[in-house]
């Protein structure tokens, strides 16, 4: 039997794209179904899913409901402890637990001012204090990462802890604004966006977000935006 992932539009959806991620990186057996975030119906289709309220929202093989990203990763891991959601050195382990939850819990600034799309890159993006704020964090948290867990605290690319696991699949939306927004990075942060750029999983999760055509579209892209970057 398998799971059932209720998701919203790929092309904008960042939570969607974490909880999808998490199935597509791992192998496990899914139904994906689109609900309609932007045409008015979500909230009807959620019903079916009480109390849950917002996507990805997970149905287990036994039915039961799962209607929050922190709950969904740590149940996967419980119930499939052999795919590697999580390192297997403890001290990875640790802090792959804290990226995720801060991530959960913070940057609300980069979120805010930083809506996912995956359509273009925006030029000529304003940075304020508050969101260079933001990516300072995330250039130190990260950079825990980089420094300790991998190899010789050397990062030119690659997945945070070696091996892709859930909090890989928790930064692949900030990847995606740093991507779409043209944010100032560090070379090793750059080098990070670029492996998810390259990932094929988001790759085609992005492939098939872009595809579906909105009018009015959802959100401002600027002045002539640029096409959407293969690497930053």
């Amino acid at each position: 039997m398998s799971y059932d992932l209720f998701i919203g539009d790929k092309g904008f959806s960042s939570w969607s794209l974490r909880g999808w991620l998490l199935f597509e990186k791992f192998d496990l057996d899914v139904n994906v179904h689109m609900l309609g975030l932007y045409n008015g119906t979500m909230k009807q289709e959620m019903t079916k899913l009480a109390p849950a309220r917002f996507v990805p929202t997970v149905r287990t093989p036994e039915g039961w409901i799962i209607g929050e990203s922190i709950a969904i990763v740590e149940t996967l891991a419980e119930r499939h402890p052999d795919v590697g959601i999580w390192p297997k050195n403890a001290e990875a382990r640790i802090y792959a637990r804290w990226l995720v939850a801060e991530m959960h819990a913070g940057f609300s600034t980069l979120r805010n001012d930083c809506p996912m799309q995956l359509f273009k890159q925006i030029q000529n993006f304003t940075v304020s204090d508050a969101l260079r704020a933001d990516i300072d964090r995330l250039e130190a948290m990260l950079g825990v990462a980089f420094e300790r867990f991998t190899g010789d605290g050397t990062y030119t690319g690659g997945w945070l802890f070696g091996a892709y696991s859930a909090a890989d699949a928790f930064y692949a939306p900030v990847a995606a604004r740093i991507a779409g927004y043209g944010l100032p990075v560090s070379n090793r942060l750059a080098a990070y966006v670029n492996t998810h750029l390259s990932d094929p999983a988001f790759q085609s999760w992005r492939a098939q977000g872009v595809a579906v055509q909105y009018d009015p579209f959802p959100y401002d892209l600027g002045l002539d935006p640029k096409p959407w970057p293969e690497t930053i």
